[in-house]
């Protein structure tokens, strides 16, 4: 295995940890609102849980694939082994204060998301509208899209994958790695305590940060190495 497909095996670990030691911020976030859209729509069975969570981890897997497609764009831009570099550096310092809002202790704080949050508040409402099966399915890639540091953090790191396949696997892993808590919100919601959740979302936090300075680092030596080439 070479140096390229140890950082991306890691990277691919530290996103399928992140999304699972973020179980207790999943939960807090968004577990009620799980919770209560399949009590609104009243589902049954196993198939709108499906098609929820699908499409969840659909809409991160394109996030995922998008993210990654800007990077290679910016990329194309300059001198690519330079602005490559530059790219990770950059990447690796705004995953790291992301990780740190995680915390609660960034000097800057994510206000940012995927879509308006009032047009995602409107379309999650109107979902249970739609039928157990359609409604989950919008519900559920509604989610995707709301507010997340976590998820945003993820986004971040993809725009450094080596191609588009890798960032859209990157979030893929990242959302299998909330499946757990996620799936089963309505049931662990209100089990685990707040010192439980704070607790994993610490955790989760650290993992955050922990890829950002390896990108952060990774980028570094990249650019110094093509700096020294070019001159």
């Amino acid at each position: 295995m070479n140096g390229l497909e140890h950082a991306a095996g890691l990277a691919y670990g530290a996103a399928f940890l992140t999304g699972l030691l973020g179980s207790g911020h999943c939960l807090g976030m968004c577990g009620g609102l799980v919770s209560a859209f399949f009590m609104r729509t009243q589902a049954r069975g196993l198939t709108p849980h499906l098609a929820y969570h699908g499409a969840r981890l659909g809409i991160y897997t394109l996030i995922g694939l998008a993210a990654a497609l800007l990077g290679a764009v910016l990329v194309s831009t300059g001198r690519i082994g330079l602005v490559q570099g530059l790219l990770q550096i950059v990447a690796g310092l705004v995953v790291i204060l992301l990780g740190l809002d995680l915390l609660g202790v960034s000097p800057w704080r994510n206000t940012l998301g995927f879509a308006p949050l009032a047009w995602l508040r409107r379309q999650f409402g109107q979902a249970t509208q739609r039928g157990p099966l359609v409604g989950a399915a919008i519900g559920g890639a509604v989610n995707g899209l709301m507010p997340c540091s976590m998820t945003m953090a993820m986004a971040v790191q993809a725009t450094t994958a080596p191609t588009p396949g890798d960032g859209a696997l990157l979030l893929l892993v990242f959302g299998l790695g909330t499946l757990p808590s996620m799936a089963s919100a309505s049931w662990l919601f209100g089990r685990l305590g707040v010192r439980a959740r704070n607790w994993l979302l610490k955790a989760a936090a650290l993992t955050v940060i922990a890829l950002g300075l390896a990108t952060l680092w990774q980028g570094s030596r990249y650019f110094l190495v093509m700096y020294r080439l070019i001159l």
